[in-house]
Formats: C-alpha cells, structure tokens, sequence
C-alpha cells in the first residue's frame, strides 16, 4: 500500500501528465477521440511505470511517435526506469530497444523523410529517452551509495561502541581488583584488630563503646566496598534490582531514606550530637534517588566530622510536592583541627554526579554563622531505576582518553596490526565488503563509468547536430531583405547566385498549402529566419523561373 503523500503525488503528476497531453494534442489538431484518448493513456500509465518501468518506457516511447502529447510522459517514464530498472545489463538492454524501436517507428511512419532528417531525428531522440533515464540511475546509484556508507558508519560505530563497552569491563576489573587486594585488606585488619581490642579487659566502658564503634564502621566500610567491587567487576546496578551481599535481600532500607537514622545514631556513638529533622508527607522516592540522598547525609556527616570535629550537626529531610530536600549542616569546629585532614576531593563532585543522573542538584557551601551546609534536591520519580545510561551525546564516554583510546585497549592495535574499526587503513576493504552484501549496490562504479561514457558521446552528438542544423538552416533559410534585393526580371543564374540553393530536410514540405505554381515554372521555396504570425505559421519565401527568368516571386504562410 502506498502512503497518503505518495498516493496525493501520484495523482497530482498523472493530472498534470494528462493535462500536457491533451494540450499537444490540441496543437497538433488532433480530433476529439484521439485527444481524449492520449490525455487518458498519459494519466493511467504515469502510475503504472513505478510498477512497469522498462513496459511502461517501452509503450510510451513508441506511442510518442504517433501521438506527441505523451512527450513529456516520456521524459517521466524514462527517469522512473533510469532509476528503478534492476541491474546495469538489464537497464541497458532496455533503453537501447527503445531508442532502436522508436527511430526504426519513426523512420516507418514517415517513409519520404530524407537520410539527414532521419539522423536529426535520431540524435533528438537522445534526449527525451536516454538523457532522464542516465540522471534517474546516477541518482539511483547515488542514493544507493550514501545508504551503503551511511549504514557502514552504522556499523564502525556499533563496533566502537562494543570495543568501548570492553573497554570499561576491562577497567572496572582493574580497579575492583585493586580496591579488593588493597583496602579489602587493611579493612580487614582494622576489623579484626578492633574485634580483639574490644574484648580487652583493661578497657574502661567508655573505651569499649568507641572501639565497638569503629568495628561497626570497619564492617559497614567492607560492605560498601563489597557493593562497589560487585558494581565495578560485573557491572551490577544499584538498588532494587540486585541483590544485596551477605544475604541481604533486594531494596534492603538501610542504603536509602530509611538509613540515614542508622548513619546519625553512628555519629552518635562517635560522641557527636546530631538532630535529624523530618517536615511534610513522606513519600516513595525512585531506589537511585532514594540511595543518592542517603549519600548525601554520609558525605555530609564524614565532612562534618573530618573538618569540624565536636559540632553540632542538623540533618534535615523536607517532603516537598515535587523532590526531596535533603541537608546535612554543622556549625563551626569546636577547637581548631589539628594537623592535615586527607582529603581527596571528590566527595562533592560524585554527589553531584548522582543528583544530575537522577534529575536534581546539589548544593555545598558555608554558612552564616561559619559552619557548612551541603543539600541536595531529589525529584520523586527518577529517568531510570538502574544503573545510570549515559547523557546523550556520551554514548563513548571510557575511562581512557579521547585520542587514540581504542588502540590502547585493542589487542591487535597493541601488536601492531591493523584494526578495520579503528583504522582508516581498512576502509576500502570494509566498505567493499559492505557493499558486495547489497544487492543494489553491485556494479555501481560500472554503472557511473558507462554514465560518464555516455554522457560524454551525448555531448559529442549533440555539438555535431548543432552544426549539421546550422548548415542546414544556412541552405534553407534566408532574411527578408534578401528577398527585398530580388526584382523580378532578373536572370535565373544571378538570382540562384543571390540565394541558397534550398536543398535541405527543413524545407522539404515548406511549399504545400500554397498558392499555386505559375505553368511551366520551377520554384524555389526558402524559409524565413523570422517568426511567422502565429503558433503553427510559418513564413516561406518562393522564387518561380521560366525561360531562365525570375517571372515571379511571392511571401506567404503555411501550417
């Protein structure tokens, strides 16, 4: 089924089609019948050629030799076949039958024409039957040619994407084996030692209370680091849709909203006082908003602690209509912090890298009175539920740089070798491969060499017909003031000397329809190199001799 432009289109061209037939045909005053008929052959064939191309093309230029208004039906059936004739042979063999079969009509139709008339006619025909048909294939194979590229710069890119993607694996391998081998480690230690300090008995209560806080810390520090090792080494998303370690079960409320009172009550046990404030209706947050909050009030406390150690710390969970306003503010540090707090810097950008994946922000600044504040806002409803995709435009964001990135991670790159994806090297043969998988796309560069070939043969017929018709015009035609310089009287010799001889194919019937020819004379009859009166006047000169005298001369039009 076509669509509704198409149809719409169709329709518009088979009516301008008939419309231009029916006007030919009227000008070459053709009866109503035959009128009638050709306006509807032109607009039932006009859809017709995308089905029937080289059918259609056949019909139509054989029929254009009889009936000229399915001229301009020709120019759109041998474009329509140019471009959806399969095949370069095929495509050939058809045009050439229809130049043959319609110079061969053209010759059988009018059988007086002379030989230099017929070859005018054939190099005429030229044009309204191979010029279209070679600008509808080159635009065919053109098209043909950007949707084959188009679909190979598909392909490098999926390719890319995947050395990419192994890229990334590759690398959170890396780093999860790392952070396993070395603060899994010194994790572990600190557990253990801390374990068997807090059974000591020369530890006081207070004593024992601290160390069983930082145990719990030391615990809690491994689990995080188990999450993040199975999120770098499998690729794992956060939240609900894994499972937790160590038997947790999945959306285990202790990395979102619902932790952030087991965070203050560690802070607690620390020895810091810390007021956690709740204002409006609480409502279900998306697990990766629900979990970026709850990062929020553990960078915000770990900073309050490391920077103002001895502060009050406020945090704060407001319920707006649309987000989750979350704040972690201290007040200023109770004595001075002695020696170099370790810090490396990029607490605050991954929190705000979380709050623009989920739609929000993050704020982080001093306050009034020479504390801090960090705050973020988190819409309800998150873009995803997993882990986060890339923002678009990113598509190829790696861990590597942006030059020469993927040689780095490539093993033949490495060794040396080529590599069709990334190198510019493998182009002509991926795109040769490429293209020996569409079927359309074989024998293009033929098929634009033949063009070419032809192209320039067109050009070469059409200069030599131009000449051949300006010696022709040159014998047949002849300027008013010429025929003015004639007098009757004069000698035939000096008048034939005065005028071209008239021998030529433009002339051939230019005496009928006129007046008659005195008795006994014969005539030349030239053409006027001016336009005559009307559409199908032309004006004609004749000449008539007797005795070897001009005995008469006279200007009139025929049809």
């Amino acid at each position: 089924m076509w669509p509704v432009g198409r149809v719409v289109g169709e329709s518009v061209l088979s009516l301008a089609l008939a419309l231009l037939a029916m006007g030919a045909e009227l000008l070459d005053d053709s009866g109503t019948a035959q009128v009638v008929g050709v306006a509807l052959g032109a607009g039932l064939l006009s859809p017709l050629r995308r089905v029937l191309p080289a059918t259609v093309l056949l019909v139509v230029a054989v029929g254009s030799v009889p009936f000229a208004g399915l001229g301009p039906l020709l120019l759109v059936a041998s474009w329509s076949a140019g471009r959806r004739i399969e095949g370069l042979g095929r495509a050939a063999g058809v045009f050439a039958l229809t130049y043959v079969l319609t110079v061969g009509l053209a010759a059988v139709w009018e059988p007086d024409v002379s030989l230099s008339m017929l070859v005018f006619s054939g190099l005429f025909l030229l044009v309204p039957i191979i010029v279209p048909g070679l600008a509808g294939r080159y635009w065919s194979q053109r098209r043909t040619l950007t949707d084959t590229l188009r679909e190979y710069n598909a392909q490098l890119l999926r390719e890319r994407e995947m050395i990419a993607g192994h890229a990334r694996i590759r690398e959170r391998q890396r780093i999860a084996q790392d952070m396993h081998d070395s603060l899994g480690h010194q994790l572990a230690l600190i557990a253990v030692h801390t374990g068997a300090l807090e059974v000591d008995r020369e530890l006081t209560g207070r004593q024992r209370e601290a160390v069983g806080v930082l145990r719990e810390a030391s615990v809690a520090a491994m689990h995080e680091l188990r999450d993040v090792v199975g999120v770098l080494r499998d690729g794992v998303p956060e939240g609900p849709q894994a499972a937790e370690p160590d038997g947790e079960e999945p959306g285990n409320p202790s990395r979102g909203v619902a932790g952030i009172d087991g965070l203050a009550e560690g802070s607690r046990r620390a020895g810091a006082v810390v007021d956690v404030r709740r204002s409006g209706e609480e409502r279900q947050l998306a697990p990766t908003a629900d979990h970026a909050a709850y990062r929020v009030v553990q960078e915000g406390l770990t900073n309050a602690h490391k920077h103002a150690p001895g502060a009050a710390i406020t945090i704060g969970l407001r319920y707006e209509p649309d987000s989750l306003v979350v704040e972690v503010a201290n007040g200023p540090a109770v004595e001075p912090v002695s020696g170099r707090v370790a810090s490396g810097c990029q607490g605050l950008t991954g929190l705000e890298e979380r709050a623009r994946l989920v739609g929000g922000m993050v704020h982080a600044g001093p306050t009034a009175d020479g504390g801090f504040r960090l705050a973020g806002v988190l819409p309800y409803t998150s873009p995803g539920d997993g882990f986060p995709s890339p923002p678009p435009g990113d598509v190829l964001a790696t861990f590597v740089a942006p030059t020469d990135d993927f040689r780095a991670q490539n093993a033949k790159g490495s060794a040396g070798e080529s590599d069709p994806v990334t190198d510019w090297n493998g182009f002509p043969k991926e795109l040769a491969r490429t293209m020996s998988r569409t079927k359309r796309g074989n024998g293009i560069a033929i098929g634009c060499g033949v063009a070419a070939l032809v192209a320039v043969l067109l050009v070469i017929g059409l200069v030599v017909g131009g000449i051949f018709l300006m010696r022709e015009a040159d014998t047949a035609m002849i300027e008013p003031k010429q025929y003015e310089a004639v007098k009757v009287g004069q000698s035939e010799a000096e008048v034939r000397d005065q005028l071209p001889s008239g021998e030529s194919f433009l002339n051939t019937e230019t005496g009928k329809g006129g007046p008659p020819e005195p008795e006994g004379s014969t005539c030349l009859t030239l053409l006027s190199t001016e336009f005559g009166t009307g559409w199908d006047a032309e004006p004609v000169f004749r000449f008539c001799f007797k005795d070897g005298k001009l005995i008469e001369k006279k200007s009139f039009e025929t049809k």
